[in-house]
């Protein structure tokens, strides 16, 4: 066995040893990035998983890379090598001259020359990414290429594994506290676990209260240098949180006065040093301010009868509808696309999604029978396209997915027209009444069991034109 085998498989033992451990995630995580470094003789290595929405990377752990490098600023997924993203291993020789480096001053601070990144994919969808780089300019060999690829199907296989562990617990603190009422924002519903260690109670519950009202946020991506002397910084200061939607930093505050004061004086330091970044100072009487005054949170809607619950708001509904046109639109680039819905529940989610997305598009209709007893099983076509799809880029448009049966049946039907591609968006998706697994490429929000009217979706006719939607 020659020296690098030996390297590599050191390395494999020790991640091994590492991904069978109770250590909480980012010790885990940052454990396995330091052997893949080692193995590949790297001076560092950065594991990211993607948020919620698919936009950003979170740093779930990391090694030989100095804090301020980590924390450089928002890492967007699309802009910052986005080969990964699709699911290729990307090999830079030459950071500073690739057009894909996000932050090479950055990188040039911290002396980082070549890198070498791959996707982590689980059931076939990447969920994030590890990168491993060097101090000198270096040309990887597909051997290191295998075992970097090899170490991000390990991750898989671990975060899988504590997925599944925190999705029990959860299940289970969900149950002790199912009947209780939202009382404060300790008591909102948990959130999945993301890859975060906050640093003060305050901040996690800020952070439950903004997937609550599903807003997207980063903790802790960026600091920033205040003053320095001799070439060495001597005041830093990183706020808690960025909302990349609104392009604003957000610092939060205690009763403390001394902090108060500090915290107070590093804002207005950083406003001088930063005049083009946007920072708050909150404290827990400023966040549903906050939230009102940027359209997180439904206000003067009238309420119809018989609504019991707003599940989303109409200003929530159209942040989304947008977010997922702008990822068709950029998915779709150089196409022309045909989007196809189901009457009469999704007319209104496939009008705004049509107005938002900013490549060429055609519109078709179906309209179709659904079984309403026992005695008839048959799903028919009521109307058919006008459209011919043959070897065209088709979008399924649906308005809510449960069992996946209908969708099933409608998608089987398009395929046999042959279309080039046929993929599915829907606004809703009640995975817990799936019976047959179809595949989602775009979803908007994730439901419970629940009836929901609404934006479209109507109980005997009505509701369809509440701007919400909501639990009767």
């Amino acid at each position: 066995m020659d020296a690098t085998e030996n390297r590599y498989s050191l390395a494999y033992k020790q991640i091994a040893k590492a991904a069978n451990d109770t250590l909480p995630l980012k010790k885990l995580v940052s454990a396995i990035a330091a052997s893949a470094a080692r193995g590949l003789q790297a001076s560092g290595c950065a594991v990211m998983l993607l948020n919620p929405r698919r936009e950003y990377l979170d740093i779930a752990g990391a090694w030989g890379l100095s804090d301020l490098y980590l924390r450089k600023g928002a890492i967007n997924a699309r802009k910052s090598y986005p080969d990964i993203l699709d699911g290729k291993i990307v090999a830079v020789d030459d950071i500073y001259t690739d057009r894909r480096t996000q932050y090479p001053e950055q990188a040039a601070r911290e002396n980082i020359k070549s890198l070498l990144g791959a996707p982590i994919i689980q059931r076939g969808e990447v969920i994030g990414e590890i990168r491993v780089y060097t101090r000198e300019k270096r040309r990887f060999k597909p051997n290191e290429k295998d075992f970097i690829s090899t170490v991000a199907n390990i991750l898989a296989l671990t975060l899988e594994k504590i997925e599944l562990a925190q999705d029990l617990n959860n299940r289970h603190q969900s149950n002790i506290t199912q009947q209780k009422r939202l009382t404060s924002f300790s008591d909102l519903p948990l959130a999945p676990i993301r890859p975060v260690t906050f640093g003060h109670p305050s901040e996690e519950e800020f952070a439950r209260l903004l997937d609550f009202y599903q807003v997207e946020w980063l903790y802790e991506p960026r600091s920033f240098p205040l003053s320095s002397q001799d070439n060495r910084i001597t005041e830093m200061f990183t706020p808690d949180f960025y909302l990349p939607e609104i392009d604003l930093y957000i610092e939060l505050t205690t009763s403390k006065q001394s902090l108060i004061t500090e915290k107070n004086h590093k804002v207005r330091r950083l406003k001088e040093v930063y005049p083009d970044v946007s920072i708050k100072l909150l404290n827990k009487g400023d966040y549903l301010k906050l939230f009102a005054r940027h359209g997180f949170i439904p206000l003067g809607e009238s309420k119809m009868t018989g609504v019991q619950r707003y599940l989303f708001s109409k200003t929530q509904i159209q942040r989304r509808v947008k977010l997922l046109a702008k990822q068709i639109s950029r998915d779709y680039q150089g196409r022309e696309l045909v989007l196809i819905g189901i009457l009469k529940g999704v007319v209104c989610f496939i009008s705004d999604l049509m107005l938002n997305i900013s490549i060429p598009v055609t519109v078709d209709f179906m309209a179709i029978s659904t079984p309403a007893d026992k005695s008839d099983l048959l799903i028919r076509i009521l109307k058919d396209l006008d459209t011919d799809i043959r070897d065209r880029h088709v979008l399924m448009v649906e308005d809510i997915v449960d069992t996946g049966m209908t969708l099933n049946y409608v998608l089987n039907n398009l395929t046999a027209r042959k279309p080039a591609s046929l993929k599915v968006c829907t606004l809703l998706d009640k995975r817990v009444r799936r019976l047959i697994d179809v595949h989602l490429d775009y979803v908007g929000f994730e439901i419970p069991d629940e009836f929901v009217v609404g934006y479209g979706l109507d109980m005997g006719g009505k509701y369809r034109n509440l701007p919400s939607i909501a639990t009767l």
